[in-house]
């Protein structure tokens, strides 16, 4: 799979040290994809079984605390990923600056099947402006107690642009 990888990087223009210099992890698939319904365009989304359940059990925890939480994505596959980078780069972007808010294919927690991109009623989808909403409040005070964690905060390391909307289960913390 390393191989394989590496010609898709080198296809899309990603730097050969791409791991190194942004210290993001290469991610599995997991093999245990469940459904978790579908997202706020109505397409089907899928996490991994523990971090379903988690994602469940905060989302219904949220509505209990009248927090609208709403799901943009869930598992995303390599060649999403893929497809995700060549509609930017045909619109013009150069792959630096498309690296700074998606991962390369094999480094995206969403193909952990751990990650979820969020949003609320009140703010528009994956906008930093999500940071000032009741459900960003909410998750700040709360997505720990159901072990999602911030993965890209202002100043990360990662050169990740800051992302309050993305949010990845972690069962060892």
């Amino acid at each position: 799979m390393e191989e394989d990888l590496r010609k898709i990087h080198d296809r899309l223009g990603i730097a050969s040290d791409y791991e190194q210099t942004t210290g993001l992890s290469l991610q599995k698939t997991p093999d245990d994809l469940i459904s978790i319904g579908e997202d706020i365009y109505g397409r089907p989304q899928r996490l991994s079984a523990a971090a379903a359940s988690a994602w469940r059990e905060m989302q219904s925890s949220a509505r209990d605390d009248q927090v609208d939480l709403l799901l943009v994505s869930a598992f995303r596959s390599i060649e999403y990923q893929i497809e995700v980078i060549e509609r930017l780069l045909a619109k013009g972007e150069n792959i630096e600056d498309i690296l700074t808010r998606v991962a390369a294919p094999g480094f995206s927690e969403h193909q952990s099947g751990n990650a979820v991109d969020l949003t609320s009623s009140d703010t528009e989808v994956l906008e930093e402006d999500f940071d000032e909403s009741h459900a960003f409040a909410w998750l700040m005070r709360n997505a720990a107690k159901h072990r999602f964690y911030l993965s890209y905060p202002k100043g990360n390391e990662l050169g990740v642009i800051y992302e309050p909307w993305h949010w990845c289960y972690r069962e060892d913390t």
